[in-house]
């Protein structure tokens, strides 16, 4: 059946600000969606309030509204547009709720307005943990032993009936929250009364804990004419007991047995057919008994989800764009895939590597934190990694992370827990159980000993004590003499250059590398086509490994990449990695926009990065990806092969920044501001001194490098001081002192935590203003893009404080000020593109706190404001454009 061509005219609600539990997928799904509506003519409009997302950019939908996700914006959407239709399955949790309550309200009958893509039955019965319940055993599909309270006596005379464990699941609620395990009785009152709370209609499910069962998940579309497919099988590497974004998992499963896979991808057919009659995604999750294979239904989502971004990028298929146009009435067997763009959607992607996700939680910003995973998710972003084995997905999944690991262990920093403390790690699961996981089999404790503690799947555990023993082996060896089959398969295994170099020791990575490629071992990159190579593909997706390379008659190395370089004028955009607090979906906003202005300048644009939840990291944006870490060791081989013209560091947030130096180095072209002037903004100590030198105000400092030298600088400029290292985002190990105690205690930390840093200590100006600007450089003429006042005062990180544009109570003296200093600094630092420059006030005097030559967090805040494209115009000027 072709589309319904009575709907001429959509709204897509998004999610909102990011929070856990509903970050960027979000924005991938619905700008991914709003394309392909548009694709079929017709209008799209588009409600979210993040400024930081492209979903609410000009360039995703025809209308966009910046509004609050209330009843009445919708209201006023559609009194003001004439709208056929709603979809609000690629907003999460957030969209559905928000349709759902203006479904009660009446409003889209009053305004003739279709659901799209899902029903309200669907919602009400996947949300309303009862009827979830009743459903699954009318059709068949075990549960746990469970009964729903909407009081606190109701949930005690249940944990009565049922008995310990428990869990306490809130209806309408995301990522966990308010959710728990209770183990005992003396620990249920408390959080029955959380979970109570939690739920905006005050009801819980209490059911039969399975923990130490594991866990899967099913990616789902169906169409109007029933016709299912099963886009991905995803499994959890740690069992039920730990919330699904928390966990590590891995794609396809790789420890169910067919019978179980069939049986489990039937009971996800009937369950979806069970929950109503409508046609796009979902997601479907189970436990599986490790000794019966019993397996029990957990929950359905009848929309897309954050594991639906991550088994798109998995496998290749769009999923939020072929649910749009299966909501539009499109069936499967009529739409292309897009990947191949010859073969039928209606079909199952085969995987020939396997994905491995990771999750990054940023407990350091929470001091005292309950750092113990669980129900509730806690991580803030992800990263996915590609390998054509477990080991070296894993290990590039580990190198994407961003927390100084060159892969899985193998680098002295857990070389001092003892084995007792170990065992501690492994029984109470946090964020680095997957470390401690490790070296506790280097230290010898057996397998069973680590699968009682932590109930990790022994194949798993198998395969990362496969790395322990390929390191024992790798000791007998200096690096010359490590056999070109034995070095072949440490990088089979995922082992970086740097970690070989560890563990052989006295050498360096750049030693391992030159070394290797005498052996002939280097990267080699294959396709991501969804047909495990069955079909040709269009699509240029792609990822590194490793594989014995060909030789011709002659002995030579023939090539056998399925990326081929071409000959054409290339520009690379690094990304900015996984979310983490300040580094998030903004600096995903300036990668893609990056990429579309290197298009538009007859570039071929090639994207790396290894963040699933992304617009950047979609196979339609850039000419060519790299669904690579972003890592020394990856992009100086993936340089070496496509030679571009230079790479784009600007837009990646601190994660591109950090790379400059080493590109640099090797006399790669860094496109825009070059390296040694972001090196001199970076350096806290040398930007002051470019400061004084261009007669530009800056609280008197002093520069330290030990807690001695820090003492002696504070007692000079006077307390409160602020203490600031370099090269950091997000305000990374600031903070503000009062005393020699406080100091001394701040910079030791610091110093651990970033050895080597030069740290500022400067006089903190109390009680002053603050406010920052945002302009584009091209080296002759400077255009300030936005001034914005800070509502809180100085002390305050600029990510945390309110931010208004234009100013509301600066004077014209204070921005003639601010805008003549950022002039000079512009030019003095020969910027070309964009920098963003912070500012204190105080008694009508501007001082420069600090200034960064790279894209910022407000750069698309200005631009909505504003609605001019401003990154895609600072991209060419770094370019070189001239019009």
């Amino acid at each position: 059946m072709p589309k319904d061509n009575s709907i001429k005219s959509v709204l897509i609600i998004g999610s909102g600000p990011i929070i856990i539990g509903q970050a960027c997928e979000f924005d991938y799904s619905g700008s991914q969606a709003s394309r392909s509506l548009k694709e079929e003519g017709i209008e799209v409009s588009l409600i979210n309030s993040n400024p930081a997302t492209i979903m609410t950019d000009k360039v995703t939908a025809d209308h966009i509204y910046l509004r609050p996700l209330t009843v009445e914006s919708i209201i006023q959407i559609l009194e003001e547009r004439n709208i056929d239709a709603v979809l609000p399955t690629m907003g999460g949790q957030t969209a559905l709720n928000l349709c759902k309550e203006a479904d009660e309200r009446g409003v889209w009958t009053k305004y003739n307005v279709k659901i799209i893509g899902v029903n309200i039955d669907a919602i009400e019965t996947t949300e309303n943990r009862e009827a979830f319940r009743k459903l699954m055993i009318e059709i068949g599909v075990g549960v746990p032993p469970s009964a729903v309270a909407n009081s606190f006596l109701e949930g005690k005379e249940i944990a009565q009936k049922i008995g310990f464990p428990l869990v306490i699941r809130p209806s309408y609620t995301l990522g966990g929250t308010g959710g728990s395990f209770v183990l005992k009785k003396e620990d249920f009152e408390e959080r029955l009364s959380r979970g109570l709370q939690a739920s905006p209609i005050h009801e819980v499910l209490v059911e039969k804990a399975v923990l130490g069962w594991k866990e899967y998940e099913l990616e789902l579309l169906r169409d109007a004419a029933d016709n299912v497919i099963i886009i991905c099988s995803i499994e959890n590497m740690d069992p039920m007991g730990i919330h699904t974004g928390d966990s590590i998992t891995i794609a396809p499963a790789m420890t169910l047995s067919d019978r179980t896979y069939q049986r489990m991808r039937d009971m996800a057919i009937k369950m979806m057919r069970a929950i109503g009659k409508f046609a796009g995604g979902c997601n479907v999750q189970f436990a599986v008994d490790p000794d019966s294979e019993d397996i029990i239904a957990v929950e359905i989502n009848p929309r897309v989800s954050r594991s639906s971004a991550l088994a798109s990028k998995a496998t290749g298929y769009p999923i939020a764009k072929i649910a749009a146009k299966l909501a539009i009435g499109y069936h499967l067997d009529e739409l292309k895939n897009q990947i191949t763009g010859s073969t039928s959607a209606f079909f199952e992607p085969t995987l020939d590597y396997v994905i491995v996700k990771v999750p990054r939680w940023n407990f350091d910003k929470f001091h005292g934190a309950d750092k113990q995973l669980g129900l509730q998710m806690k991580s803030v972003g992800e990263v996915m990694a590609i390998g054509r084995s477990f080991n070296e997905a894993l290990q590039k999944a580990c190198q994407s992370l961003e927390i100084n690991k060159h892969g899985l262990g193998a680098d002295g920093t857990l070389s001092n827990v003892s084995v007792d403390e170990l065992v501690t790690k492994l029984e109470q699961p946090s964020w680095d159980r997957l470390f401690h996981l490790k070296e506790a089999m280097r230290l010898g404790v057996p397998i069973q000993s680590v699968f009682n503690l932590t109930k990790i799947d022994k194949w798993f555990l198998n395969e990362i004590n496969r790395l322990v023993i390929l390191e024992q082996e790798l000791r007998k060896y200096s690096l010359q003499n490590i056999p070109a089959d034995f070095m072949l398969e440490l990088k089979q295994n995922g082992f970086s250059d740097a970690q070989i170099a560890y563990i052989i020791t006295n050498t360096s990575a750049e030693e391992v590398y030159e070394q290797r490629k005498k052996l002939g071992i280097k990267r080699v990159y294959k396709m991501v086509d969804t047909c495990a190579a069955e079909f040709p593909a269009k699509t240029p997706y792609f990822y590194s490994t490793f594989e014995k390379a060909p030789v011709d008659a002659n002995g030579s190395f023939l090539n056998n990449n399925e990326s081929s370089a071409s000959d054409k004028k290339k520009i690379v955009v690094l990304g900015s990695g996984p979310n983490r607090i300040g580094q998030g979906i903004e600096f995903d906003y300036s990668c893609v926009h990056g990429i579309l202005a290197a298009k538009e300048c007859g570039y071929e644009a090639i994207m790396v990065n290894c963040n699933p939840e992304t617009v950047s990291t979609d196979f339609d944006i850039a000419d060519k990806l790299y669904f690579e870490p972003v890592y020394w060791e990856h992009i100086f081989e993936l340089i070496e092969y496509e030679k571009p013209e230079g790479v784009i560091v600007q837009l990646g947030g601190q994660t591109a920044l950090k790379l400059s130096e080493r590109l640099h180095e090797k006399g790669i072209k860094i496109i825009g501001t070059d390296f040694s002037n972001m090196d001199l903004a970076e350096d806290r100590g040398r930007f002051s001194d470019l400061l004084r030198d261009l007669n530009i105000p800056y609280p008197p400092y002093g520069v330290a490098e030990s807690a001695e030298e820090a003492l002696v600088v504070a007692n000079k400029v006077g307390y409160p001081v602020l203490v600031r290292p370099s090269y950091v985002l997000g305000g990374q190990g600031m903070s503000i002192v009062i005393n020699d105690e406080e100091l001394e205690r701040a910079v030791i930390k610091l110093l651990k935590n970033l050895p080597g840093n030069r740290v500022l200590i400067d006089h903190f100006l109390d009680r002053a203003e603050e406010a920052e600007v945002d302009l584009i450089c091209d080296g002759a003429d400077v255009q300030i893009v936005g001034m914005m006042e800070h509502i809180e005062p100085a002390g305050i990180h600029s990510g945390d404080s309110y931010a208004v544009l234009p100013p509301f109570n600066l004077s014209e003296n204070v921005m003639k000020q601010m805008e003549d200093y950022s002039r000079k600094l512009a030019f003095a630092l020969n910027v070309r593109g964009l920098l963003n420059i912070q500012f204190a006030i105080k008694d009508e005097k501007v001082y420069v706190i600090e200034a960064n030559p790279r894209a910022s967090r407000t750069v698309p805040f200005i631009a909505k404001a504003h609605q001019v494209p401003y990154v895609n115009i600072a991209t060419k000027v770094m370019l070189g454009a001239k019009n």
